[in-house]
Parts: structure tokens; sequence; C-alpha cells
């Protein structure tokens, strides 16, 4: 299903991936009523919900939930990152989140082509392994996640 929107954005199958390559995402400035709004529908914790509770908090004031800069990273990442043929098709990953994410951020994700690896048994596809890296408007990392990601091959 078309949006209606062009994407000029080059088309990446595993055969043109390699360890080394970096991409950069768009940005997405994050204010205190999205951070509500998300934690008030999935996670509802005080520390995402009230800026007064949050101030007596680990975190000392208002935070998003990593399942939200989750969200945001995936958001960004299709719409601006590297168009990985196929989609962006997870086989496992990591996530950590280092700091945390603010009322106020405004959120980019740099993305590093870590590992390419053939599939053996499955020769039209392989295995991407890539490191993304959110970043808040500082330069500060709020989110790391290590993914691994099915990409097929260039058709024949």
């Amino acid at each position: 299903m078309s949006n209606g929107k062009s994407d000029d954005r080059a088309l990446y199958y595993l055969d043109d991936l390699q360890a080394g390559q970096h991409f950069t995402t768009g940005s997405h400035a994050l204010d205190a009523e999205q951070i509500k709004a998300f934690a008030a529908q999935f996670d509802p914790q005080p520390f995402h919900l009230d800026e007064e509770a949050a101030k007596d908090s680990l975190f000392g004031g208002l935070a998003a939930s990593g399942w939200h800069t989750m969200g945001i990273t995936m958001k960004l990442l299709v719409e601006s990152g590297a168009r990985l043929a196929g989609g962006i098709i997870g086989a496992g990953g990591e996530v950590t989140w280092p700091r945390p994410t603010r009322p106020g951020d405004v959120l980019t994700v740099e993305s590093h082509v870590v590992e390419v690896t053939p599939s053996k048994s499955r020769p039209d596809r392989g295995m991407v392994l890539m490191r993304n890296e959110t970043k808040n408007q500082k330069g500060e990392t709020v989110q790391v996640m290590t993914a691994k990601l099915i990409v097929p091959r260039r058709p024949q």
C-alpha cells in the first residue's frame, strides 16, 4: 500500500551491505505530552506519567519509557534509515538504555553495519548485524539496539 510519498532512498539488498557502512536517520522531537500519552497506554509507571512523582524516582524527573524510545527508533529507521529490501525484519537482538530520554529531546538514529553473513542453507538471503544508536540533540546515546536482520539477496 502506498502512502503517497515518494522514497528516493537507495534500496539495499544483502549484496549492497558491508561491515563499516554507516547510515543516519532524520529526527524526532519529543515532548512531555507524547511521553505521558505513550506511558498511559503502554507503560503506566509514575516516572513516565507525572513530573512530581518522577522527581523522587531513580530518574529524578520525567523520563520516556524505554519502549517509547524503541518505538521512535523504529519509526525513524523505517522512514529515513537504510531502506532494506523486504523491510526491516528482525531475527533477534539486544537493547540497552544508557541514559533516560527526556522531554525536549530530539532523537536521531545512527546505524552501523557490523557484520554481513550470507545464508548457507537459503541462498536467497542472509543475516546483517546492525548496531543502532539513538542519540539526543546533545549527541548523548539514550538507546543502543544491536539487531540481527534478515535481508534478501538481489534477485538474479
